[in-house]
């Protein structure tokens, strides 16, 4: 089992930055592919980023590359999305997960692949 909290979320102006932090709990965090996904009101959930359990894959939404920066720290049992260039169009709740069934790259983007999600935080980009 796996518990995920999501932190950092807030209001910024458009062109600003923010770090989104996903804490675990229990001691088998390196061992979960991990991955951020937001939510906006009246959409579906959509990816955002994806980490393999050793940071040397990662894979991103075409519309955050170059912008967005996923990253980990499996010492301290934590996820991370630094978030640079916002724009209005990133407004939504932003949710961590974790699973154990990433099989490729390309599966880091898929809703399927994962097993935990965090209760998320909501980012809000104001133009």
């Amino acid at each position: 089992q796996v518990q995920l909290v999501e932190s950092g979320g807030g209001w910024v102006q458009a062109g600003g930055s923010l770090r989104l932090s996903c804490a675990a709990s229990g001691r088998t965090f390196s061992m979960y592919a991990m991955g951020w996904f937001r939510q906006a009101p009246g959409k579906e959930r959509e990816f955002v980023a994806g980490i393999w359990w050793t940071s040397r894959i990662t894979y991103y939404e075409d519309s955050v590359k170059g912008r967005f920066t996923i990253s980990r720290d499996n010492a301290k049992n934590t996820l991370y999305l630094q978030m640079n260039s916002l724009e209005p169009g990133d407004t939504a709740v932003y949710y961590c997960a974790a699973g154990r069934a990433a099989n490729s790259r390309s599966s880091l983007s898929e809703i399927r692949t994962y097993d935990y999600w965090g209760q998320g935080t909501q980012v809000t980009v104001s133009s």
